[in-house]
């Protein structure tokens, strides 16, 4: 993991980023023992991170989970991708994930600059193409690799998508039924 920031900074960004999120957008930040085998929930109003997470997962579900908060309240299909559960997935049904991990991994950049985070595009990058990786082959076969192994540096570094104004609203919990 070449542009993995040190733990310190890691902190650093982790405080930055859920304090812009509670001040500027009033969503709710709970750190809790989130039941396996999630990392972290979200309903559309709240974010939840697991309390046992790596400081580097904690980032990345923090900022992830914020992308696809602006995605369900933009938009009744992102709800609906977020919420399926793909069994043998299709090469449609893959690029229709893409898209939706893609656009929230590109919120979750721009809540980075934001936050005043501009030295971790390459380090957001390459984790969200780890975890469309993981989240492709686990739709394809059913199985649960290990995370990591799939991590390759030097990925495509997204680009910032500005946030759109939203309002925080409730829709349910990914809990409903996704279990990856």
């Amino acid at each position: 993991m070449k542009h993995r920031p040190d733990d310190g900074r890691l902190v650093a960004i982790f405080n930055a980023v859920e304090a812009h999120i509670e001040r500027r957008w009033h969503i709710p930040v709970v750190i809790r023992d989130v039941p396996a085998p999630f990392t972290g929930d979200l309903d559309g109003r709240e974010i939840h991170v697991d309390y046992a997470l790596d400081i580097a997962e904690a980032v990345f579900i923090i900022a992830h989970l914020f992308g696809h908060t602006v995605q369900w309240n933009l938009s009744e299909e992102a709800r609906k991708v977020g919420t399926t559960f793909y069994h043998n997935a299709t090469d449609e049904e893959l690029a229709l994930v893409h898209a939706y991990e893609t656009e929230a991994c590109q919120y979750s950049l721009q809540l980075f600059h934001d936050a005043g985070v501009h030295d971790c595009d390459a380090w957001l990058s390459d984790f969200a193409a780890c975890d469309f990786a993981y989240l492709s082959h686990f739709y394809r076969t059913g199985e649960k690799l290990d995370f990591f192994s799939l991590w390759r540096d030097d990925t495509p570094v997204l680009a910032a998508l500005p946030i759109p104004d939203f309002t925080p609203t409730s829709w349910r919990s990914r809990w409903s039924g996704v279990v990856v």
